[in-house]
């Protein structure tokens, strides 16, 4: 048995050995753990919708074809410079088929954070890769690291993700069942649904209030 098993019985062993004295405790009733498994379209089909819920954009392209999409897209909104990780396979696939004739600059994450603190502040947009998606809660996982850190995705005003489609998992259980978190889990995996949004003042939904105004992600296959 292992520790977390060990210390979850033992947690719920003192929350009926309170109940049988007397106190009012409250006993969470063991569920069994149903993973659902879906088509991978169906998995699309469902991520993509509920993510265009949340005011994100979601588009679909074959290979490495993002980036001319991407490029366009980012030309035509006016925007001048795209930060992206160059040790990344996203990182690589983006500097690879980015046209060098362009009114949106590419420019790399190097050096220490404080080194670059002025370049990131000032970048109009981030494309980062993720883990994968999650089709229930419209979710991508990101796992920053040294290469791809968290401060990209969250500074830029615009966040631009790129997901494999055969990574769309159905459900959070899914997703940690295939990626084989019991094996190794990710020290700060996040999961992003979405820009930035805070409704704590009046209910009044507002948008980019902690990170990125616009939220855009590609499915690749």
């Amino acid at each position: 048995m292992s520790s977390s098993t060990e210390s979850r019985e033992r947690i719920l062993g003192r929350l009926y050995n309170a109940q049988q004295y007397g106190r009012d405790a409250y006993i969470p009733q063991k569920k069994v753990w149903n993973i659902k498994n879906r088509s991978k379209e169906e998995n699309i089909a469902e991520f993509t919708e509920r993510m265009s819920a949340v005011r994100t954009e979601v588009f679909r392209a074959k290979g490495a074809a993002w980036v001319a999409e991407l490029q366009k897209l980012v030309e035509e909104r006016g925007q001048k410079t795209l930060l992206y990780a160059p040790a990344t396979p996203t990182g690589k696939a983006l500097a690879e088929n980015w046209k060098k004739k362009s009114s949106c600059k590419l420019v790399t994450w190097e050096g220490s954070i404080e080194e670059y603190k002025d370049e990131l502040f000032a970048c109009d947009g981030a494309v980062t890769g993720c883990l994968g998606g999650i089709a229930e809660s419209a979710a991508v996982i990101l796992w920053p690291t040294i290469d791809e850190p968290r401060l990209m995705s969250i500074v830029p005003p615009l966040h631009v993700v790129v997901v494999e489609a055969s990574k769309i998992y159905t459900s959070f259980q899914d997703a940690i069942k295939k990626l084989k978190w019991n094996a190794a889990i990710p020290t700060n995996a996040l999961l992003i649904s979405g820009p930035s949004k805070t409704a704590d003042i009046e209910l009044i939904l507002q948008f980019g209030v902690h990170g990125p105004t616009d939220l855009m992600v590609f499915i690749t296959e």
